[in-house]
């Protein structure tokens, strides 16, 4: 199996991406209406966001994968009119490195359930810090800071990390995930 993408992963990739980004558009009114409920609630959803780079990474198993996701569901959730306009590009590109960073971290070489949470992790951690810069972080008591980074973290993981990891399992057992994954020594030597 080669490690570089090919055009065909591109390809795919960007459309899960699209697929996303219409779903990150979807989630903008949810998040605004568990925000009415207080309390950082809105921040346990919040991990939605995250969900393309961990879901193409455990699809495609290759460099590049998650941050180019993750920076195509933010365009494509640009195009489909997200209401947080450009900053959402910069989100993207911030919570897609911060994916590529652990998977790269662990030589692209694992796939299980606690890489793709710390990915999640690392996914919120940077869109905290982005926040701070967008938002009124710096204003929050440092117990309502506390909440926030502790539910946004536990979201992500919810969502992007345990969620994302049996979705693609699920995937994987009707046989789809094969059919985006590049043939292995293993599918050659079957043939035989």
């Amino acid at each position: 199996m080669t490690r570089g993408l090919k055009l065909t992963d591109i390809l795919i990739t960007i459309v899960i991406s699209l697929i996303f980004g219409i779903i990150y558009k979807v989630w903008g009114p949810l998040y605004g209406i568990v925000s009415a409920a207080g309390l950082q609630l809105e921040q346990l959803i919040y991990g939605m966001w995250f969900i393309a780079a961990p879901v193409a990474y455990l699809l495609i198993r290759k460099p590049g994968v998650a941050l180019l996701a993750e920076v195509a569901a933010a365009h494509g959730e640009f195009i489909f009119g997200g209401e947080w306009g450009v900053a959402t590009l910069i989100f993207g590109l911030g919570q897609g490195l911060a994916a590529e960073v652990v998977f790269a971290a662990f030589r692209y070489r694992r796939y299980d359930l606690i890489i793709v949470s710390l990915a999640a992790a690392a996914s919120a951690l940077v869109s905290i810090f982005i926040d701070y810069y967008y938002s009124f972080l710096g204003e929050l008591a440092v117990w309502n800071l506390f909440i926030l980074i502790v539910a946004r973290i536990a979201g992500s993981i919810g969502i992007a990390g345990v969620f994302s990891y049996y979705l693609v399992a699920s995937l994987e057992k009707t046989g789809v995930a094969s059919l985006v994954r590049p043939a292995g020594e293993l599918d050659y030597e079957s043939l035989d």
